[in-house]
């Protein structure tokens, strides 16, 4: 059996904010040199492209040293290079932060700009925007939202301390509250707690609801009216992949801008920033496991239907 072994620091800096690829060669047999099995692992990086990464030196082992191809193969080695990164639509529009101390970063983050590194979304994410912005290489994130949903996400500042944030959310010990428009239900008018099962299958864009023990609750309030609009809070108790847009589609009253509920009108396209999805994650409170300090954060953004439905929903930029 095995000993696990720590996973030594990377030898490559950081570029625009992201990590370099780390690969572990595997503990099996099959490849005669190093180059072999990158050729087999990476052969979707298109023709010559691992060659040339390789014939260039940007293949490095845990010395920062280039990795020769003809190089026997040896298992359980680590490898590092950067990947290239096709350009990226800039997101327009500010990232904020809400606070910051030695231990967290809380970002206020905009509509449209992915959490982490994920796809086509690399350079152009919180993440990688932060790292650069603050000079944190090691901030790190400790939950996410999705690209279309604006408010606050966490990040932690030290390596070692992300699992105890991770954990908060993990363990459900974080009050989170958001906020979303959608068409005006007088049925909505009192507090509702929706509670059901949510199944999101890998590579299906939408999640749906199905039978069995529920997975997700959501607490759905009316908070305003403005003619057919409504603004709702939402209260999460658990945190399933869309599970405030699944919830909010049940009750008839789907999010105003959502791309994938009730119906899938595929994704938003890079570049059309107009009539953004409008959730907002308003609220965070939490004890800090490391300090003990009673957070409680608010974003400063506002949804931009309630304050101006024609304005969200003509063609201007928003």
């Amino acid at each position: 059996m095995r000993r696990k072994t720590s996973v030594p620091p990377s030898p490559l800096p950081q570029r625009q904010g992201v990590d370099p690829v780390r690969i572990r060669l595997p503990f099996s047999d099959g490849w005669a040199t190093v180059g072999d099995y990158l050729m087999e692992r990476l052969s979707g990086a298109g023709p010559g492209v691992v060659e040339r990464m390789l014939d260039s030196g940007r293949v490095v082992g845990v010395d920062g040293q280039p990795v020769d191809a003809r190089a026997p193969y040896s298992p359980g080695r680590y490898l590092w290079f950067h990947r290239d990164l096709p350009p990226e639509v800039p997101v327009p529009f500010p990232l904020e932060v809400v606070y910051r101390d030695e231990h967290l970063v809380v970002a206020d983050k905009p509509h449209f700009l992915a959490t982490t590194p994920r796809g086509s979304h690399v350079t152009e994410t919180v993440l990688a925007r932060l790292r650069r912005e603050l000079g944190i290489p090691a901030l790190g994130a400790a939950h996410r939202l999705d690209r279309l949903t604006a408010g606050l996400v966490l990040f932690t500042v030290r390596p070692a301390e992300r699992g105890a944030y991770q954990r908060l959310f993990s363990e459900r010990r974080v009050r989170k509250e958001y906020e979303a428009i959608a068409p005006y239900d007088p049925s909505l008018t009192v507090s509702r707690t929706v509670r059901s099962r949510i199944l999101k299958e890998r590579g299906v864009l939408a999640a749906r609801e199905i039978e069995g023990e529920p997975n997700a609750e959501t607490v759905v309030e009316l908070v305003g009216r403005s003619g057919d609009l409504g603004r709702y809070r939402l209260t999460p108790h658990t945190g399933q992949t869309h599970q405030l847009r699944v919830h909010m589609n049940a009750l008839g009253v789907p999010i105003l801008g959502d791309p994938l509920y009730p119906e899938v009108a595929g994704p938003v396209p890079d570049g059309d920033f107009r009539r953004p999805l409008q959730l907002l994650a308003r609220r965070l409170e939490f004890t800090d496991p490391v300090t003990g300090v009673e957070h409680r954060l608010c974003s400063g953004r506002t949804l931009r239907a309630w304050e101006s439905y024609p304005a969200w929903a003509g063609d201007q930029i928003v």
